[in-house]
């Protein structure tokens, strides 16, 4: 990176943090007494309990829209590809000398009890990770491939579930259960503000994703459409309502490979719960980016992905929300110059596709452990590294060392 690059990305990253705080700065001013956080925000969240951290987190990240995307990964302190056991590490860091700005956590196996979730992340440990990203002005998203309640099996399991766990449904109070151990995990996830005052970390919590497919118990054709929106309205109110959890944004996000582009919006609003329980529009997207399934060409699966983008960006614009590529990458990064051609340059294509807030790829699967070679980022010595680091460089992306103050 040349020196004058460096400096004009630099001011870039000022201008935008000044301007994120003389908002506030301009808001403050205009009364002697701090405005309610209805009236400061532009934006509401579902929850209009939400902890003022939570509803300024996604306050601030509706403001980066058009300017600025943040990068997210899986997993990504817990282990690397060739690393395990460091606890403050991640390949992403070793090949950018930056952490990624949006940390995704995965909570499977915790309904059961587990010591470790089904990638082998340690419970307590992955707290601790959550922590040390949000001091750091990290963003935290949790999605969760609960076991079946009703079969014991894990979430790939296709045995009918969901009818069972609603309201009125026989395994209904287990299904309680298995949520207040989310509850419970949700307590140990508190900071400490310069002041001293305690506060809960906001979490971007992903429920029930990837619903419009078949392959989770509470996917298309192992539910009825409306019992899955039975389901997700009763975690919310269950979670919110009930036991008094403030500090989630709720994610949505349906699987682009199941979604037709003539008709976007009818097929992406299939199981959709409504508005007052959703706040982030989400996108998994695989599919346009070098999924091996996809057999269309090159550009057209360029294409494809900018209207996609286009599609959640024109909802969310609709109903006041944010629009997020929720999960998306290519596993074992096999197409050349991926992060430039296949990702950026896509999104930089139009100001539509711009909007998204933030993207996050999948988890890099330790070799040693697990025998496969599954992911997401790159590792030092992988082949797109160079060009991560031209991603990275893009003052459009933003990694963890470029953040404003979110939470603020």
């Amino acid at each position: 990176m040349s020196l004058s690059y460096s400096l004009v990305r630099t001011a870039l990253a000022v201008l935008t943090t000044c301007g994120l705080l003389l908002g506030c700065d301009q808001q403050s001013s205009s009364s002697s007494t701090p405005p309610i956080a209805e009236q400061r925000y532009a934006h509401k969240l579902s929850d209009k309990n939400a902890s003022a951290e939570t509803l300024a987190l996604y306050n601030n990240l509706a403001a980066l829209r058009g300017r600025h995307m943040l990068f997210g990964h899986e997993d990504s302190l817990a282990y690397g590809v060739n690393w395990e056991g460091d606890l403050d590490r991640s390949d992403v860091r070793d090949v950018t000398g930056s952490n990624p700005a949006v940390y995704g956590w995965e909570l499977g196996g915790l309904e059961l009890g587990h010591e470790k979730n089904l990638d082998g992340v340690n419970f307590k440990q992955m707290q601790e990770w959550i922590k040390a990203g949000y001091s750091r002005g990290g963003v935290i998203t949790i999605s969760w491939h609960m076991y079946s309640p009703v079969s014991g099996a894990n979430s790939w399991d296709k045995t009918p579930t969901v009818h069972e766990l609603v309201p009125g449904g026989a395994k209904h109070d287990v299904f309680k259960a298995y949520l207040d151990t989310f509850v419970a995990f949700n307590e140990g996830l508190v900071a400490t503000d310069a002041a001293g005052n305690k506060h809960a970390i906001p979490i971007i919590f992903r429920p029930w994703h990837e619903h419009n497919g078949d392959w989770f118990w509470w996917g298309k054709g192992h539910v009825s459409e409306q019992d899955y929106i039975a389901l997700w309205q009763f975690t919310v109110k269950y979670l919110r309502d009930e036991k008094g959890v403030h500090n989630l944004i709720y994610a949505y996000s349906p699987d682009r490979s199941r979604i037709d582009l003539s008709k976007f919006e009818s097929d992406y609003f299939y199981g959709y719960p409504g508005d007052e329980y959703v706040d982030v529009i989400g996108l998994d997207n695989y599919w346009d980016v070098g999924h091996e399934a996809n057999t269309a060409s090159v550009d057209e699966q360029k294409a494809g992905f900018v209207t996609a983008l286009k599609g959640i960006v024109k909802v969310a614009q609709a109903r006041n929300k944010i629009a997020a590529l929720t999960e998306t990458g290519n596993n074992r990064l096999t197409i050349h110059n991926f992060w430039t051609e296949r990702i950026l340059n896509p999104i930089l294509a139009g100001a539509e596709a711009q909007q998204i807030t933030y993207m996050m790829v999948w988890r890099n699967a330790n070799l040693a452990r697990e025998k496969s070679e599954q992911f997401f980022a790159p590792y030092p010595g992988q082949a797109t590294a160079e060009d991560f680091k031209t991603f990275l460089a893009h003052p459009f992306v933003l990694f963890e060392s470029e953040l404003p103050k979110l939470y603020e």
